[in-house]
């Protein structure tokens, strides 16, 4: 995408915000640090805060961006798909800040010990008090992916989020991980939990037999005397991605035609700002902008992507800005819209980076933090084995933390190869820090846990891998399922993402030797989205990865990342050299 005048003008004015001038404070007290660095000057009279997946992660973390995250086809160089330089060019961050550290994986060692651990709610919640008293009225939105991902959330069936979540002031939100507790959970914290407090919209999802709403498609709030209307778009693909058996009443998709009606309906009520929460993905909220007309804003989630820029996209009514705001709390999103004559006609925002050392603690989120966490935390602190190498999990293909699983799943269940799903959540580790009970569930903490081990061909090998690059390469963002290509262990091939469904995997290689298309192999998984599956009695997967830990010697080596051979992404800025 190239830059007008004014969006290169928006660049650097989120530059200079939050990264240029970081320098000065890196050292500084989090009071001194938080005066200068997060004093953002005031805009218009409409202010949405966003933030999105941060996947239960209560406390500051590290966590590394990705160093591969390719565009194809049409998408090739464009927003979100830049990486490392590519992606500081574009935006003019200098290599070396902060918000470099923050956007990117470069140096990524070096530049964590140096600016510390991200995120945090006690920290998320400073910022956002601070930013509500400077913006009277501005509404805090939650893209999703808020309840799941940590032990805790597990062990208390999201209610620590809940509680967080409602402490923190966040006014609407839509969700995707959170259907995994179930229908009835779900519809237990909405009805009760959020009653009266905040609001959780979903245009696109209704039930099965009538098609009835089964949440509010919208709620129209007043700020500053604007009607502002925020509809909802929960994960479109989640009876897909996760098992049917959890919404089993409930029907997703992303039902344009619906969006577009639910635009009209706000705007005939009065509305003069309509935005959207999107759990969609980047993509997919790209193509949505480009076919509804009348939404103003789209703050979107599900791929992660700290983009710190709104990307304008026209269509039949205008333009819509796409955003969205990273992942596990290291990011707080901040739009002001300047609204005249019952429309928006300028607008600022920024993607503010939330390091935890430059920010001071919320005592009563600090409080609240500490209330849940107490009865789980002998068992969360004990020490499973130090890293040797760094950890992370994040980016199209396997990262340590995938490695390390499967090569768990393969020695523990004695099998060949392993899958392990493409999941973009988890905490990184610095070589020389302890694996510890917490973070090994910081990877693997869902609701559908089971290892598995099943005898497949090596025709249905390809199928797999051939459907999976279909999902995350298809040129078309609506047949995207939003993830990332399946993480494997043992088995090497080659993938060609530019070619056509059921072309781009070949080469595919054991110990050295060409996969048999007829030919069975023992392979190790985990996550089954199917019911009988659950019933099957096998092992979670915590537990098979906490006895390879444990028989590691208390050391565990730096593992050796097996990632595909790439062909014809010579060059692709979505792909670090």
């Amino acid at each position: 995408m190239s830059l007008s005048k004014r969006d290169f003008m928006q660049v650097l004015g989120a530059a200079s915000v939050a990264g240029m001038g970081l320098g000065r404070y890196a050292e500084a007290d989090a009071a001194t640090a938080q005066k200068g660095l997060y004093d953002l000057p005031t805009f218009g009279n409409v202010s949405f805060l966003h933030m999105t997946d941060c996947h239960a992660q209560l406390k500051p973390i590290h966590f590394r961006e990705p160093s591969v995250n390719l565009g194809i086809g049409s998408m090739q160089g464009k927003l979100p798909h830049l990486v490392g330089e590519h992606l500081l060019q574009h935006i003019g961050v200098r290599p070396g800040t902060a918000l470099a550290h923050g956007y990117t994986f470069l140096d990524f060692e070096k530049a964590a010990r140096r600016y510390g651990k991200v995120g945090g709610f006690a920290h998320m919640a400073t910022l956002v008090k601070q930013l509500k008293a400077s913006r009277p009225g501005a509404l805090l939105l939650d893209g999703g992916d808020t309840w799941q991902g940590s032990a805790t959330s597990l062990w208390t069936n999201a209610q620590d989020m809940v509680d967080a979540c409602k402490l923190l002031g966040v006014d609407v939100m839509t969700g995707h991980w959170e259907f995994t507790y179930g229908m009835e959970r779900v519809k237990e914290i909405v009805e009760k939990d959020f009653a009266g407090k905040l609001d959780f919209v979903a245009q696109n999802v209704k039930t099965n037999d009538f098609g009835d709403q089964v949440f509010k498609p919208y709620v129209i709030r007043e700020v500053n005397g604007v009607p502002c209307a925020i509809i909802g778009q929960a994960f479109p693909y989640t009876p897909i991605a996760n098992p049917r058996y959890m919404v089993a009443d409930w029907a997703f998709g992303i039902q344009d035609e619906n969006m577009q009606a639910m635009v009209d309906e706000a705007r005939g009520k009065g509305a003069q700002v309509v935005v959207v929460i999107s759990h969609n993905g980047m993509d997919v909220d790209l193509k949505m902008a480009s076919r509804v007309r009348g939404i103003d804003a789209i703050f979107g989630g599900h791929t992660h992507d700290g983009v710190p820029v709104a990307v304008p996209v026209s269509n039949a009514g205008g333009k819509t800005l796409v955003t969205n705001a990273g992942s596990n709390t290291k990011f707080l999103g901040v739009m002001d819209f300047d609204v005249k004559g019952g429309k928006v006609v300028d607008f600022r925002y920024r993607l503010l980076p939330i390091f935890a050392n430059q920010l001071k603690a919320d005592p009563a989120m600090d409080a609240l933090i500490t209330k849940v966490r107490a009865p789980y935390e002998a068992k969360l602190s004990e020490k499973l084995g130090v890293t040797d190498g760094l950890l992370y999990r994040r980016g199209n293909f396997n990262g340590s933390w995938d490695q390390l699983i499967c090569d768990a799943l393969m020695d523990v269940q004695g099998a060949e190869i392993a899958f392990s799903p493409g999941f973009r959540w988890g905490t990184t580790l610095l070589p020389g820090e302890a694996i510890t009970r917490e973070l090994m569930m910081d990877q693997l903490a869902i609701t559908y846990p089971y290892a598995t081990v099943t005898q497949m061909s090596g025709e249905m090998l390809k199928t797999v891998l051939e459907d999976v690059a279909d999902n995350l390469f298809n040129p078309d963002p609506y047949y995207q399922q939003g993830g990332d290509m399946v993480r494997v262990g043992g088995l090497q091939y080659t993938m060609t993402p530019g070619e056509k469904a059921g072309n781009r995997i070949s080469d595919m290689r054991l110990k050295g030797k060409m996969v048999e298309a007829g030919k069975s192999y023992n392979v190790a998984g985990w996550a089954p989205v199917s019911e009988d599956a659950a019933k099957a009695g096998n092992k979670p997967v915590w537990d098979v990865v906490e006895m390879w830990l444990k028989g590691q010697g208390g050391r565990v080596k730096a593992r050796t990342v097996n990632t595909p051979k790439l062909v014809g992404v010579a060059g692709n800025p979505g792909l670090a050299a």
